[in-house]
């Protein structure tokens, strides 16, 4: 699969990627994942079905890599020193209007995601598990460093506490996720979990 997409992506230029990526972002931000289609992908881009399929193989695929490719940055590229520095530089790479949306974003293609096996198997294999081998780094570094036991159970389950409270924040708190809450959340919830003194 790595080959054949490699062959496939070799076609268009990053700048045409990135404008289409952008364009199936916009898209699902205006009639969802289910009502999203090649046709309008095509149509919005002015593309061809073909190449569009050709391209990515699909609308699972075409989806899970454009979120990916709209994230900021690599998450393993993060190195402040501390595991709190490195955590906020994380929040702060996106500003709250756009975390806003993409918290908007998100909850749709959750819940697109229990319906669809399809786009399931395409965000694990190109959004999850690279983003999640990413998060590692940043977690084995702080270990590394002596700041985080290895055997602390709480490491496991990082991932989870950081998502849960970008996804629950507007149903919670009827509040989109903000810099501010995320950076007071790590202090409060995450870092204390890890054995790490906020400063």
């Amino acid at each position: 699969m790595a080959e054949s997409t490699a062959t496939r992506r070799s076609r268009i230029t990053p700048e045409r990627e990135a404008e289409l990526y952008e364009a199936v972002l916009d898209l699902l931000r205006e009639v969802g994942y289910d009502a999203l289609t090649m046709d309008a992908v095509a149509a919005r881009t002015r593309s061809s079905k073909a190449t569009l399929y050709r391209q990515w193989g699909g609308k699972p695929e075409l989806v899970a890599k454009a979120v990916r490719h709209s994230k900021p940055g690599r998450t393993g590229d993060l190195d402040t020193g501390s595991l709190q520095g490195d955590f906020h530089a994380l929040v702060a790479r996106e500003d709250d209007c756009a975390m806003e949306q993409n918290s908007a974003l998100m909850r749709g293609l959750f819940m697109a995601v229990h319906h669809n096996p399809d786009l399931l198997q395409a965000f694990k294999e190109l959004l999850i598990e690279p983003e999640m081998a990413e998060f590692q780094r940043v977690l084995r570094r702080a270990v590394d460093r002596g700041e985080v036991r290895a055997d602390n159970p709480a490491l496991e389950y990082v991932v989870h506490m950081l998502i849960g409270a970008f996804a629950t924040r507007a149903l919670i708190d009827d509040q989109p996720p903000t810099q501010a809450f995320l950076a007071s959340y790590i202090d409060a919830v995450v870092l204390p979990a890890l054995g790490v003194p906020a400063r």
